[in-house]
C-alpha cells in the first residue's frame, strides 16, 4: 500500500509514472488500490487546508471519488450531473448542466469533486451552479489534472497520460465484460 504522505506536495509525479516526463503520451491504468490511495491523499490535503461541510460529486465519474472523500472526511455527500454525453454518445463539445446543484449546499462550505480536469469547463459550470444556491465557500478537487490545464484547489496527481480508471476499463457487451471501446487497441 502506498503511503498517502507521499502525495502532500503540489505536483507529485512518482518516478516512472506516466506524465513524469514532459510530452508523455503513455497510458496510466489506475487500479482500485491506487484509486483508494489517491482518494486518501486528496482527503488528507483537503483536511489540512479546508474544512468542508459538504462534498458534491460531479456525475457521472466524479461521484466515485467524491463519495469516498466525503466518507473519509465524515461529511455529507451530494451529487449533480454535468456531461457532454447522452445515451452513451457524445452530443456536445461543451459540458451541459443536467441537474441543479444540491440546495443543501446553501450557507455551507462546499468541496466540489470531479475525477479529472483538463480545460476546467465542467468545474466552472459546476461552480456557477453551486454559487446559485449561495454556499458560504466553495473549493474544488480532482484526482487528476493536466499540466498547463485548469488547476483545481486540490488534486492528487498531475499527468498528461491517458488515464484509465478502474470503473471505466471494461463494459458489458452481449453479456460479457470486454475492454471499453475507447481503449480497444490501446491496452
Amino acid at each position: 500500500m502506498m503511503d498517502p504522505s507521499h502525495f502532500t506536495g503540489g505536483n507529485f509525479y512518482p518516478p516512472g509514472m506516466p506524465g513524469s516526463q514532459p510530452g508523455s503520451e503513455e497510458i496510466f491504468e489506475v487500479s482500485w488500490e491506487l484509486f483508494g490511495e489517491l482518494c486518501r491523499a486528496l482527503a488528507l490535503r483537503v483536511y489540512r487546508d479546508y474544512d468542508p461541510d459538504v462534498v458534491i460529486g460531479i456525475a457521472t465519474a466524479g461521484v466515485i471519488p467524491a463519495a469516498v472523500i466525503a466518507d473519509i472526511l465524515q461529511v455529507d455527500f451530494y451529487s449533480m450531473k454535468i456531461s457532454r454525453m447522452a445515451d452513451g454518445q457524445r452530443v456536445s463539445q461543451e459540458p451541459m448542466l443536467l441537474s441543479t446543484a444540491p440546495v443543501q449546499a446553501a450557507g455551507r462550505r462546499v468541496l466540489l469533486v470531479d475525477e479529472i480536469t483538463t480545460s476546467g469547463d465542467t468545474l466552472r459550470l459546476a461552480l456557477a451552479a453551486v454559487r446559485d444556491v449561495v454556499p458560504e465557500e466553495i473549493r474544488t478537487a480532482t484526482c487528476f489534472c493536466r499540466p498547463g490545464g485548469y488547476q483545481p484547489d486540490f488534486h492528487a496527481l498531475q499527468t498528461d497520460a491517458l488515464i484509465v480508471f478502474p470503473w471505466d476499463r471494461q463494459v458489458i457487451e452481449n453479456g460479457e465484460l470486454v475492454v471499453h471501446p475507447t481503449y480497444r487497441g490501446r491496452l
